[in-house]
């Protein structure tokens, strides 16, 4: 099953605030026939950022896509935009990279496969073999790729040729149980999603059930972010949290966060695939 798929473009938009920007770009969109079916703005008072993200319908819209960026640099540049139009219709190509636990890659397939997250998935990677009978029952190409100790490098590399062959937009690190080099990151800036399991900046790092359980903890979460060169410290895209008690022992608590792994990440992911994210300094604003 599919979901429609509006035939609009959304912008986005991130500069320093001044008055009249909102106006600056409907009035832009209506002169260009364009009909606003949805938009929303936030600025930042702390850091005087602007932050608007707008949904047009492109029937009977003037402007072939291609022109979009010439008609529009008047105002990116009085303005100070950094900017992006995206289309709707347009589908990402998405890689998915995991370890041994697979809780979410299931639930990225199955909502991949009923419509929810529109996107193509040509390519699944894992350093163990566990995975290849999920990926076939969905048709995808799977592919092994162990890292060895002492063969780390060489892991990424045929990881990272592995994307470029498969010209991919997005990477989601699935419970991937490696530290990404500062070269692969690089390489997709923005554009790796990670899912840590506790409710950062709390339990950086590995174990953090096992550190939770032994602290007491009365809360665990989860938290998607995308990827940078601090470990867990870069701009959280979604998170949430279930209670636990001390009747919980570490296997029902790591059964509880698991639940919240996979809904936590399929969000971002889908929020990242619609166009819903702006990020400033170290920080997401996320558009309903």
């Amino acid at each position: 099953m599919t979901l429609p798929i509006a035939n609009t473009a959304v912008l986005l938009i991130a500069c320093p605030d001044h008055k009249g920007i909102v106006a600056a770009v409907a009035e832009f969109v209506f002169s260009n026939n364009a009909n606003i079916v949805h938009t929303d703005e936030h600025t930042d008072r702390d850091s005087g950022t602007f932050l608007m993200r707008l949904e047009f319908e492109l029937d009977g819209f003037k402007l072939e896509m291609p022109a979009f960026a010439r008609e529009f640099a008047p105002i990116a540049e009085r303005f100070q935009m950094r900017w992006r139009v995206a289309l709707a219709t347009a589908r990402q190509r998405v890689s998915i990279l995991l370890s041994r636990q697979d809780h979410c890659l299931a639930d990225l397939l199955y909502r991949h496969r009923m419509g929810e997250l529109n996107c193509d998935i040509p390519l699944i990677v894992s350093n163990h073999p566990d995975s290849q009978d999920l990926a076939d029952f969905y048709g995808l190409p799977f592919h092994h790729v162990p890292v060895m100790p002492d063969r780390k490098q060489e892991a990424e590399a045929t990881t990272m040729r592995l994307l470029r062959e498969a010209n991919i937009d997005l990477i989601v690190l699935a419970r991937y149980m490696q530290i990404l080099s500062t070269d692969f990151i690089n390489a997709y800036p923005n554009r790796i999603i990670n899912i840590h399991h506790s409710f950062l900046p709390a339990f950086i790092g590995a174990k953090p059930y096992h550190r939770s359980y032994e602290r007491g903890v009365k809360l665990v979460g989860a938290t998607s972010h995308y990827v940078t060169e601090v470990l867990d410290e870069g701009p959280i895209i979604e998170q949430d949290i279930v209670r636990v008690s001390h009747r919980d022992t570490l296997d029902s608590m790591i059964r509880k966060g698991r639940d919240l792994e996979k809904v936590v990440l399929s969000r971002a992911v889908r929020w990242h695939l619609q166009d819903r994210i702006l990020l400033y300094g170290n920080k997401t604003a996320v558009f309903d």
